[in-house]
């Protein structure tokens, strides 16, 4: 079996994205899987990373020479808004797009099933989920670094950190407002922060954001990150997954996130702590513009409190951990394999 497996712009794109084709190569790799990342029809299958023109127009070719075409559904609406200068003004018309360019799929790959629910209002094709995975391996030895990352940065424990594009979307003024009402902890925020991307209220609240708040900008060795930080604070509006999120728990480190449905999936208290205004208290459900709106810094300066005492640290970092081993490249390696197979 021979998969055409093409990442459109993949010279441009970083983030969770290109860390998703990656993962998809390494256990193409692991499971013996023949493929090439040139767009071609001379192929049983055609697994498009990106929807892209490009793209668009092979899969319409493909579907016509009856080559099945498998989509990841990176990309929605949903989590477009609130990322890089002009995003909200695209994501009304995005949407209609991707209807159309998804629709093309024989087979729709979703990160998620929270992704998946979303999928679902763009188009009736097929859909499978198959998570976006952490590489281990990728944060082998990342304990030595603790020393030389937390003098780089003048970090002390307990830090908390996150690991990602410096963008609204992903709760960037939560971050720095619970730094501002949490003075005697030290806040690291790891990622990219290309000024010339950003819109002003993003520039306004980096610029503001007090004294124990860093923006490391690009690093290098990411294990860097995970050696540095104790509580991985991750208050993102909407994710359809986050590969992050995957790495730091993981590492073993305690993660605090905000109470949405794409992380219905974790239990609070015991995999992690979530923070959110809900009434009714429970994972998966409400409106995200009124989460979005809610006032919940004070529960992620709460949950941070909490997570001073080490020994609750140790204890929920060991759990995630744990509940982080499901989602390895090896254990879900072989669902690729089965779903090309079911398609040819």
């Amino acid at each position: 079996m021979k998969v055409s497996h093409y990442f459109e712009f993949e010279e441009h794109v970083t983030g969770g994205m290109a860390a998703s084709v990656d993962h998809q190569r390494k256990m193409f790799d692991r499971t013996g899987i023949e493929y090439t990342t040139e767009p071609t029809l001379d192929a049983d299958v055609l697994h498009l990373n990106l929807m892209g023109p490009r793209s668009v127009w092979y899969a319409r070719r493909a579907r016509k020479a009856g080559v099945p075409v498998v989509a990841h559904t990176h990309v929605t609406a949903e989590d477009f808004g609130d990322s890089f200068r002009f995003t909200n003004a695209l994501a009304r018309p995005l949407k209609p797009y991707l209807r159309r360019a998804y629709g093309l799929a024989d087979r729709l790959v979703c990160p998620s099933e929270y992704n998946r629910d979303v999928i679902e209002g763009y188009t009736d094709a097929p859909t499978t989920v198959i998570s976006n995975g952490v590489d281990r391996e990728k944060l082998d030895g990342f304990e030595a670094l603790e020393a030389e990352y937390r003098e780089r940065y003048d970090l002390d424990s307990p830090t908390v950190f996150m690991v990602g594009h410096v963008i609204k979307r992903k709760g960037l003024e939560t971050f720095v407002e619970t730094a501002h009402r949490t003075p005697d902890v030290d806040f690291a925020w790891f990622g990219h922060i290309d000024r010339s991307l950003k819109g002003r209220e993003t520039k306004r609240l980096v610029d503001e954001a007090p004294s124990n708040c860093t923006f490391t900008g690009f690093v290098e060795d990411i294990r860097g990150a995970y050696a540095a930080g104790d509580v991985f604070c991750f208050p993102t509006h909407e994710e359809n997954e986050g590969i992050a999120l995957l790495e730091a728990m993981a590492a073993g480190k305690p993660v605090v996130v905000r109470d949405i449905e794409t992380f219905s999936w974790l239990k609070d208290g015991e995999d992690c702590l979530k923070v959110g205004d809900r009434d009714d208290g429970e994972a998966g459900t409400g409106d995200r513009d009124d989460r979005a709106r809610g006032d919940d810094v004070e529960g992620f300066v709460e949950a941070i409190d909490e997570l001073r005492d080490p020994d609750r640290r140790a204890e929920l970092g060991a759990n995630a951990a744990e509940r982080s081993e499901a989602f390895s490249l090896s254990a879900i390696a072989e669902r690729y394999r089965d779903l090309y197979a079911d398609l040819v």
